[in-house]
């Protein structure tokens, strides 16, 4: 008797396909959390971790063509929509450096990576800063003011979806 061969169809994920399109970054996609540094893993949460389907290490995937910039940290995506994490200290001495990192991210969406740029939500902020220690900007000083402009006032963690 002979057996039916089924076969299991494995589909990329969108951050995937975009990823492997994105010249500064091919080869770069890794399924899950797997980019991310351990000791930053333990600030991102989800409802259903099985929607956490993929990430890239933007930083260290571009460090070798933009090595004097301040670059972003990652990208994530959770249900198919890529949202973009910065993992640093929160104080006020880093809040210009943090909005610098989100302008070069921004640049280099629309200029070398239009299609992880694409994947980005359209109802909520894409770009969060998640806080290495603890909050230290208080809500009255000017720095605050600017983050809450930028849309990037910093949080201890990330809880998916947002």
């Amino acid at each position: 008797m002979k057996t039916k061969k089924t076969s299991v169809k494995i589909t990329k994920t969108p951050l995937e396909v975009a990823v492997e399109q994105t010249t500064d970054v091919i080869g770069c996609f890794c399924k899950g959390l797997k980019a991310v540094k351990k000791e930053h893993r333990s600030k991102i949460h989800a409802v259903d971790t099985r929607k956490l389907t993929g990430s890239l290490d933007v930083d260290t995937s571009t460090a070798i063509n933009y090595p004097n910039d301040n670059r972003w940290d990652y990208a994530i995506e959770h249900n198919g929509v890529t949202y973009f994490l910065e993992f640093h200290p929160a104080s006020t001495s880093n809040v210009s450096e943090i909005i610098g990192k989100k302008n070069w991210l921004k640049w280099w969406l629309k200029d070398k990576a239009q299609l992880i740029d694409a994947l980005k939500p359209t109802n909520q902020s894409a770009f969060h800063w998640i806080a290495t220690g603890s909050v230290k900007i208080l809500p009255s000083s000017k720095q605050y003011k600017q983050l809450a402009l930028a849309g990037l006032l910093p949080k201890e963690n990330i809880k998916f979806p947002l």
